[in-house]
């Protein structure tokens, strides 16, 4: 019997490399949508390019996602692909629409057009809620988005759904809330703290500029995510489905966490910085996964507080290591 096939867009940022891997854990034949860049960044699969087939295609461009999906025929996909920095969503409005939002239309398009029985995952965001209806949020709860990267995924998450109900596509979104690792990349507040901290450690920076340390978020890991994502399409019907942990820690608890892993005061290192902080914040994010326990079998596996401890201490054998992350290195170029 042939492998069945998977297409994932997104597939050398932190999801993308996590999914990549549980698929192929699973015997799938797994393609990989690659942007063209000047520089490629292949550090999150190099250990997985000899068993994985990367496509040139970008979300914006029609044409080559057509191409994509004809080349992989997949049996499912997963649009793991956005500009996701929330921060950078204000200072390029359009392009976070074009890709995060629009973006979502495009790879719907070329999978009706060319692999109509594929099951499609869409990756939604808490960031969707924004200005919290109620807490913990669910299905069903109103979305209130607070930057252009939550309006844009609000966008996505609609025209998932419109396909589903015009074109009887299995389609679904997980609305996940934050889910990080080592892997994620270090403009991220959880990674910078992780990643700060251990150069703090090592005498390679004195302190950490922060902005709101009250911001509270259902944290999660990023490899028991997938596996949500993964359970989404193997379930009888196409449904939306939050995925949380359904508990809230402020970023002054990462912080402390990750620290104290280090042997650390965090009160001696950390500085307000006015500039990170947001436009306009959202509120309280805690997710319910009910749902998704219910029907699909999930539970997070890993705690908030293994999870500040593997990131902080990762990072401290990366830069013990003398190595540094391809994302530092670009930022010096």
């Amino acid at each position: 019997m042939a492998p069945k096939k998977a297409l994932v867009t997104g597939i050398t940022g932190q999801d993308g490399s996590y999914m990549a891997e549980l698929l192929l854990e699973k015997g799938y034949k797994v393609y990989g949508l690659l942007r063209r860049s000047s520089n490629e960044p292949f550090d999150r699969i190099q250990h997985l390019l000899d068993k994985i087939h990367i496509i040139e295609a970008d979300l914006t461009d029609q044409s080559s996602l057509d191409e994509a999906v004809r080349i992989s025929t997949p049996d499912e996909v997963y649009n793991l692909a956005a500009q996701s920095f929330v921060p950078v969503s204000w200072k390029q409005p359009v392009l976070t629409g074009n890709v995060t939002g629009l973006g979502v239309t495009r790879i719907l398009e070329a999978v009706r057009k060319a692999a109509p029985e594929a099951k499609f995952y869409q990756a939604s965001s808490s960031e969707m809620f924004g200005k919290v209806q109620e807490v913990p949020q669910t299905e069903k709860t109103p979305f209130y988005p607070r930057s252009p990267y939550g309006v844009a995924k609000v966008y996505g998450h609609y025209i998932t759904i419109n396909a589903r109900e015009s074109y009887k596509l299995f389609a679904c979104s997980g609305i996940c809330f934050n889910h990080e690792s080592p892997r994620r990349g270090l403009e991220f507040v959880t990674r910078k703290i992780s990643y700060t901290a251990a150069k703090i450690k090592l005498g390679l920076a004195k302190e950490l500029p922060m902005g709101n340390l009250e911001a509270c978020r259902d944290w999660g890991f990023a490899g028991d995510y997938v596996e949500a994502m993964w359970r989404m399409l193997q379930h009888d019907k196409p449904e939306d489905f939050v995925i949380a942990t359904g508990a809230a820690h402020s970023v002054r608890d990462f912080v402390k966490i990750a620290f104290e892993a280090l042997d650390l005061d965090y009160e001696k290192y950390v500085k307000l910085d006015p500039q990170f902080l947001r436009p306009a914040e959202v509120d309280h994010l805690i997710g319910s996964p009910a749902k998704a326990e219910k029907l699909l079998g999930w539970k997070p596996r890993v705690s908030f507080e293994r999870l500040a401890e593997m990131m902080v201490k990762s990072d401290f054998e990366l830069l013990k290591s003398g190595r540094r992350p391809l994302s530092e290195i670009e930022a010096a170029l």
